[in-house]
Parts: structure tokens; C-alpha cells; sequence
């Protein structure tokens, strides 16, 4: 088997680069690290992780209320988790779904919004996960 250390990088389809590159910095709070390709990719910093807004044609997700499951989830500090869902709201960003999620794999309070070309995204005040081997 393979022992990987990290996740290196995602990438996520948009189609206004700069729009998303502003919204995934101002609303979600990734850092711009560089923009490349004549405006088609723009390099983004998520605690850590790279993410990368790749340019396609639109429309990027054509069945918006039917995600089925697909969507990327960044992690809150617990005491930043309140104020991270009042910063999507005074943004006028609508949270479409939140819940209290505990005896999985994943647990934590969680809220689910949309990034401007409807890519479901999450906000998670991450309180176990079972794959955490440092424990």
C-alpha cells in the first residue's frame, strides 16, 4: 500500500476566475497565492492545502439541488465556527442546510452554502474524525 502524507492539492471547475478566486478568498478565507494560464487558474491557499479554481464552461453544476453528496468541506476552529456561518450571512451567502452530525466518521457541527457557480461547499467545526491516528 501506498502511504500518503497529505492531500497536496484539489481542484475546483468555475467559470469566472476571478469572481471565485475573490468569493474563495473573502467569504471562505483562502489565501490568493498566484494566478496562471492567462487568468484560467488561480492557486489558492486553504490552511495548508492547495486548492486550485480551474476554468471550464458554464454550467458547472447544472443540477444544483441534487449534489449527491459531491461537495468540499473546510474545517473552523471551534470558537471561529459561529462567527464563520454570521460572515457567509452579512455576505449574503444562504446556508442551505446545517446540522449537528455525531457518531460518524466526520463529526462536528456543520453548515453546507454555495460558491457562486453552485459548488456545494462546507463549513465544519471538526470535533472527532475517525481516521485521526494520532490518537
Amino acid at each position: 500500500m501506498v502511504a500518503i502524507k497529505s492531500v497536496a492539492h484539489f481542484s475546483i471547475p468555475v467559470s469566472d476566475v476571478a469572481k471565485s478566486t475573490r468569493f474563495y478568498t473573502k467569504i471562505v478565507g483562502c489565501r490568493h497565492l498566484q494566478t496562471v494560464g492567462g487568468g484560467r487558474m488561480a492557486f489558492l491557499d486553504a490552511a495548508g492545502t492547495c486548492v486550485i479554481l480551474v476554468k471550464r464552461d458554464p454550467p458547472i453544476n447544472p443540477m444544483q439541488d441534487d449534489h449527491g453528496g459531491v461537495h468540499h468541506a473546510f474545517a473552523v476552529a471551534h470558537d471561529e465556527y459561529n462567527k464563520a456561518l454570521d460572515h457567509l450571512r452579512a455576505n449574503d451567502v444562504r446556508i442551505t442546510f446545517e446540522e449537528d452530525r455525531q457518531g460518524g466518521v466526520l463529526n462536528g457541527p456543520r453548515a453546507y452554502f454555495h460558491d457562486p457557480d453552485g459548488t456545494v461547499l462546507e463549513f465544519i467545526d471538526l470535533t472527532s474524525y475517525a481516521g485521526d491516528q494520532s490518537k
